[in-house]
C-alpha cells in the first residue's frame, strides 16, 4: 500500500490533521492520499481521560469511531501498532494483530509513503522510581477504563469494610492530577447518592507534588486558587514531597509513608523509548527533535504534538498541550497540502499560548487567558472557567465533525446524561 501522507497516531493533533487533509486532498483529488494509523479503533480526547477513569464520562458514548470519521472526512484508517520505520525506503511497518486467543487476525503490513507525520503522543515519566508497577497510569483509554473498574471494586469493598474508607494517592499535581482529584470527589458524591446509608464510605485523596506548588507550569495565582479549592473539598495537598518508592498499599516519600489503597502516577511526561530506535534525532525524554517547520532530522518525516520537541523560545520548547497539537495540525495541513500541489510554504510554525484552564468539578474551574482579549493576561474562575473548559472539548469535536454534527452530538449526550445519570456504575 502507498499513501501520499501517512499519519501515525490518532490523538488530538493527528486526527485533526487527518481530517483537514482528507477533506482537502481526498475529497478533491480522489484516491487514497491520506492514511491515519492508530492502535485503537476509536478516539478519546486525551484531556478527558481523568473523567473516564472516575466514571463521569462513558468512553463508549464519548468515543468516536476512526473508520466512521475516515469515511466522513475522506481519509483512510488502519488499525495497528507502529513497529518500524525505514526512512531510506520511505516505508513503515505495522505489527501483526492477534485476538485474545492468540490467533492471527491481521498480518504484518508494510506501507510506503511520500511524507510521514509522527503524532505518537507521550506517556508518563516514572523517573526510575522503584515499584512503579504498583501504580495506575492514565496514558490511554484502556488505562482509564482499568482504573475505573478497579475503583468501583475498591469502593464496594470500602462500603463493607470495618473502617468504611478508601484512600487514593495521586502522584503529580499537574493538570491531570488536580483534575482527577476533583473528578473522583464528584464520582464519590454521586456514588453515595445511589447507595443506602449503610453502604456509605469515606474517600481520602492525597495529592503529592515534588515541587513547591501544584500546577507548577501555570501562573502562581491559578496554583493558589486550585490549592484552596481542593483543600476545601477535603483533598490532602502535599507539596515539596518527593516520592522515593511505591509499595503495594504504601507510598514512600521524602516526608514519610502514606497509606494508599490505590496509587495513580500522573507525574511528568516522557515519549516512548522505542522512538530512539527509529533513526531520528531525539532528546533526553525521547521526543523527536524538530525544526520550526516541524521537520525531523530525516527529510519528509515530520513530528507533532507531545512526541515532538519543537523550538518556542531560546530556552523553551512548545509545551505538551492540546492547544499546541491543534495549532500544529492546522499548520501541517496547510504545509502538506501546499507540498502536494508542488508549492513551497516558507512560513515557520509559531506557537501562540492562549492560556490554560483547569476543571475543579462542581461547575468550578480556574484559568488564565492570554492574547489580546483583555491586555496581556487575565484570569477566569468559577462557572465561566468551567464553561470555557468544556468549550475546548467541543472545539476539538468541531475540527473533526463540523459545527452542526458537534452541536447535535452535544445535545444528544446531554439528553443521555439526563436519562442515565452522569456516573457510570459498570
Amino acid at each position: 500500500m502507498h499513501f501520499d501522507v501517512v499519519i501515525i497516531g490518532g490523538g488530538a493533533g493527528g486526527l485533526e490533521l487527518a481530517a483537514q487533509l482528507g477533506r482537502h486532498l481526498g475529497k478533491h483529488l480522489g484516491g487514497e492520499h491520506v492514511l491515519l494509523v492508530d492502535r485503537f479503533p476509536f478516539h478519546i480526547w486525551k484531556p478527558t481521560l481523568h473523567e473516564v477513569a472516575a466514571g463521569t464520562l462513558d468512553a463508549h458514548q464519548e468515543g468516536l469511531s476512526y473508520p466512521v470519521l475516515a469515511r466522513r472526512n475522506h481519509f483512510s484508517f488502519a488499525m495497528g501498532e507502529f513497529s518500524a520505520l525505514d526512512a531510506q525506503r520511505k516505508t513503515i511497518t505495522l505489527a501483526e494483530i492477534r485476538n485474545g486467543d492468540g490467533e492471527l487476525v491481521v498480518p504484518q503490513r508494510v506501507i510506503s509513503f511520500k511524507r510521514l507525520v509522527l503524532a505518537l503522543g507521550s506517556g508518563s515519566n516514572s523517573f526510575g522510581t522503584p515499584g512503579i508497577e504498583h501504580a495506575y497510569l492514565l496514558e490511554n483509554v484502556r488505562d482509564a477504563q482499568r482504573f475505573h473498574t478497579d475503583w468501583l471494586s475498591a469502593s464496594s469493598r470500602a462500603s463493607f469494610a470495618t473502617d468504611r474508607s478508601l484512600s487514593i494517592a495521586i502522584v503529580g499535581a499537574g493538570a491531570t492530577g488536580v483534575e482527577l482529584s476533583a473528578e473522583l470527589l464528584e464520582a464519590h458524591a454521586a456514588l453515595l447518592q445511589s447507595q443506602g446509608s449503610a453502604q456509605r464510605f469515606r474517600l481520602d485523596i492525597t495529592l503529592v507534588e515534588g515541587s513547591g506548588r501544584i500546577l507548577a507550569g501555570l501562573p502562581e495565582r491559578i496554583s493558589e486558587q486550585a490549592t484552596v479549592a481542593l483543600r476545601r473539598k477535603g483533598v490532602n495537598v502535599l507539596t515539596d514531597t518527593r516520592v522515593v518508592e511505591l509499595r503495594k498499599g504504601t507510598l514512600v516519600t521524602s516526608n514519610g509513608e502514606i497509606h494508599a489503597d490505590m496509587i495513580v502516577w500522573a507525574a511528568g511526561i516522557k515519549a516512548s523509548d522505542a522512538n530512539a530506535a527509529l533513526g531520528l534525532e531525539v532528546n533526553r525524554i525521547n521526543q523527536f527533535v524538530v525544526d520550526d517547520h516541524l521537520r525531523t532530522s530525516v527529510p519528509d518525516v515530520y513530528a507533532m504534538g507531545d512526541c515532538a520537541a519543537c523550538p518556542w523560545t531560546e530556552e523553551k520548547t512548545v509545551p505538551a498541550r492540546a492547544q499546541a497539537a491543534h495549532q500544529q495540525a492546522t499548520y501541517l495541513a496547510r504545509v502538506l497540502g501546499a507540498l502536494q500541489r508542488e508549492q513551497e510554504v516558507n512560513e515557520a510554525f509559531q506557537y501562540k499560548d492562549f492560556g490554560s484552564l483547569v476543571s475543579l468539578g462542581d461547575n468550578k474551574g480556574v484559568g488564565n487567558l492570554m492574547g489580546g482579549l483583555a491586555g496581556k493576561n487575565f484570569f477566569v474562575e468559577g462557572l465561566i472557567a468551567k464553561w470555557m473548559y468544556m468549550s475546548l472539548h467541543l472545539m476539538h469535536h468541531r475540527a473533526i465533525l463540523g459545527s452542526v454534527k458537534t452541536a447535535l452530538l452535544a445535545f444528544a449526550r446531554l439528553l443521555q446524561q439526563r436519562v442515565s445519570g452522569r456516573l457510570k456504575l459498570h
